[in-house]
Parts: structure tokens; sequence; C-alpha cells
């Protein structure tokens, strides 16, 4: 639009001005209509984009699900791990045990012999000294 003019007058001034209303009006009627044929794309492609987000959020529901029950098998799987390894270590204790106690009773009996042949040479040495 050109730059008014001083010497334009009134009514072409008016003239003028709803024209470029008229001019404002129908690109903004156009604006409206090629918004309302595009909006059906529009409409589908949201809906597209919902479906995707709740399918992805459901997946990662499953996923998290599945991970949940995986973490307890093996929560379970350490729990039964450790209870057979302090059963083992029991045993074991009880095994290492039981073999200090033969060891000492070996010992005493060992000791014993010796105590004994200490004390049948000495009487041998009284008899043969005799």
């Amino acid at each position: 639009m050109p730059p008014r003019l001083d010497n334009e007058k009134f009514s072409n001034r008016l003239d003028t001005a709803a024209k470029a209303r008229a001019e404002m009006l129908a690109k903004a009627k156009a604006r409206v209509e090629a918004a309302k044929a595009t909006a059906g794309d529009r409409n589908k492609e949201r809906l597209a984009i919902a479906a995707a987000r709740d399918e992805r959020a459901a997946r990662r529901t499953e996923e998290k699900r599945l991970a949940a029950i995986e973490a307890e098998k093996r929560r379970a799987q350490d729990e039964e791990h450790r209870r057979l390894a302090a059963i083992e270590a029991k045993a074991q204790a009880e095994r290492e045990h039981d073999e200090r106690i033969l060891a000492l009773e070996a010992l005493e009996v060992e000791q014993k012999a010796r105590r004994d042949a200490r004390y049948a040479a000495r009487k041998a040495q009284k008899k043969k000294g005799r």
C-alpha cells in the first residue's frame, strides 16, 4: 500500500482503508479454509502420535514389569545361594571341629603310649638293676 498523500480526499482514504480491510479479511478467510482442509490430516496425525505414545508407554510398563519379575528371581536365587553357602560353611566348620577333636584324641593316645613306654622302660631298668 503506497504511503498516504496529503492531498487525498477523505472518501478516497476511506475507500483505501476498506479495500485494505477486505484484503486482510480475504487473506484470513483463505488461511481458515486452508486450515480446515488440513485439519483432518492434522487430526489423524495427532491421533497416530497419541497411539504411538500409548504403545511406547505400554511397552515401557511391560518392560518394567518383566524387569521386576527378573529382579525378584535373581534376588531369590541369591538368597538361595547365600542359604546354601551358610549351610556348607556350617558343615565345613563341623568337619574341621571333628577333625581337630580326632587329632587331639590321637595326640592324647600317642602321648599316653609314650608315657607308658617311658614307664615300662623305667620299670625294666629297675628290674634289670636289681
